[in-house]
């Protein structure tokens, strides 16, 4: 991939203090690593989301699954098999109503928004980061200097796509029935349809103990019984032809260089105040400017692009709702080399009950196929974190068929398959193999990369340039959570 930089640079902070949790308001039963990034690749952040770490701005965090409150479990939808629920439609329909008539439902929204965790769930910074060493201009000579200064053999290949054998039992038929043709099929109702497609795919996906995160299918067009119409045309049935309202979606770089951009964000900015306001209760303080700048404008993600990547390119977007000329909703992305990361949504008040948490991760959903056709192993979208004890959150599941990440053994395993463990405890191990451990388990400590004094260096020199050094059971905890092939590859800042 070509990018800005050829490095992430991390500062990692542990997480032994509990502090409040959003979500079942447990005033210090939220448990998290976390850790500063300066600089990401797109692919190491692909890495980290695939062994249970998520973004807010620049701050990337790790919930403790066995300690917290409140396990949060990284979600995925297979976006290439997914079908609209009965309750997505009716979304649609609902807009293509707002749309082509003004009718605005009566009935508030859904209370699905696809927010970040970190305002829901009571993210917890970090209390000290060391930019002055840090700087961005020091930043930007290190990014230059790192291919030069890191030793060719501690540089570690990315992953290479691994294709998941097709475990697929045979297609069913309808039993001949009795009716007026004994010769024809018995007519067999939707409802017995939608259950014969739901098997299906259920047959389509890996028997085993589960698909692992690094381990990304190649999946083609899966075969329909009955050809049911595809996501986009509902979406597209929703626009209609001569609306009354005009509604369309902009994909904006976050970037200040870009003009589009800049010249959205004072009315981006002035939404997400007042939607934050409404609908959280912030004081204006909590939401003003530079806390928009930093929670949602801040990304560490590099721009990058490839021959075989989507033609906007990797790294963190804004999708902005334009309604008759005005930004009414805007959903902050990451696109990844396997996936669309959903970040954050807000959007105006007054158009709550238009669902439009709902009706923006389905165009998100659609985003990602088609950003599949431009790059083959861009077929998931990621929801962030599916949280079973609290009622509000488990809504996530309904975009079938998805995944949840096992925290143990970092392989994706169906929902289905998880639930009834989540049923009866908070925590659990999904990967059903009591064999199977952390294929990037740490494994030498002495090869995962530090910066240390703008030198580039593996942790092994650097504790012998360190003699007496106490750090090695922090660096030795960050790297067994990122895992042996991220160690390799992030620098970790040391003082």
């Amino acid at each position: 991939m070509a990018a800005g930089s050829s490095c992430t640079i991390v500062e990692y902070f542990g997480g032994d203090d509990g502090y409040r949790c959003g979500y079942c308001k447990n005033e210090q039963g939220n448990f998290s690593h976390g850790m500063w990034s300066h600089a990401m690749t797109v692919q190491d952040y692909q890495d980290l989301i695939d062994r249970g770490w998520r973004r807010s701005g620049k701050y990337v965090y790790k919930p403790i699954m066995n300690k917290t409150c409140c396990p949060q479990y990284t979600i995925r939808c297979h976006a290439l098999n997914f079908q609209p629920s009965k309750t997505h439609k009716k979304i649609l329909k609902k807009m293509s109503k707002f749309l082509s008539k003004g009718e605005m439902p009566t009935e508030q929204g859904d209370g699905e928004p696809m927010d970040s965790l970190c305002e829901e769930g009571g993210l917890h910074g970090p209390a000290k980061v060391c930019h002055s060493e840090v700087a961005s201009p020091v930043v930007t000579a290190i990014l230059t200097e790192a291919a030069d200064t890191t030793p060719a053999e501690f540089e570690t290949a990315r992953k290479d796509t691994v294709s998941v054998p097709d475990v697929r039992g045979p297609e069913t038929t309808p039993k001949p029935g009795v009716g007026a043709d004994p010769g024809r099929p018995l007519c067999r109702k939707a409802k017995e349809l939608r259950k014969a497609r739901r098997l299906q795919k259920e047959q389509k996906r890996q028997v085993g103990g589960g698909v692992p995160a690094s381990v990304t299918s190649n999946p083609a067009t899966p075969i329909q019984l009955n050809q049911p119409k595809a996501l986009e045309e509902f979406i597209n049935e929703s626009l209609p032809d001569s609306p009354l309202h005009r509604l369309e979606v902009r994909l904006v770089p976050v970037n200040d260089d870009d003009p589009q951009f800049m010249a959205t964000y004072e009315q981006s900015a002035a939404l997400y105040a007042r939607y934050q306001m409404a609908v959280h209760g912030d004081t204006p303080s909590e939401c003003n400017e530079s806390e928009f700048r930093r929670f949602l404008c801040d990304s560490p993600l590099e721009m990058e692009t490839s021959p075989d990547g989507p033609a906007a390119g990797y790294g963190s977007f804004h999708q902005q709702y334009w309604l008759d000329g005005r930004i009414v909703a805007v959903g902050v992305v990451d696109v990844l080399p396997t996936c669309v990361s959903s970040v954050y949504l807000y959007y105006h008040p007054d158009f709550a009950s238009l669902s439009l948490g709902s009706y923006s991760a389905l165009r998100e959903v659609a985003f990602t196929r088609q950003l599949q056709k431009q790059s083959p192993k861009l077929c998931f979208y990621y929801l962030g974190f599916y949280i079973h004890s609290c009622n509000k959150m488990r809504y996530k599941g309904q975009y079938q068929p998805s995944d949840l990440l096992c925290p143990e053994t970092y392989v994706f395993v169906p929902i289905e398959r998880c639930i009834p463990s989540l049923e009866q405890t908070h925590y659990a191990r999904f990967n059903q193999d009591p064999n199977a451990g952390d294929t990037h388990v740490l494994k030498d400590l002495g090869r995962a990369l530090v910066l240390y004094r703008r030198t580039v260096m593996p942790y092994a020199a650097y504790a012998r340039k360190r003699k007496g050094s106490n750090d090695e059971m922090e660096v030795a905890q960050y790297a067994g959570l990122v895992g042996q092939v991220c160690a390799e590859r992030i620098l970790l800042y040391r003082a």
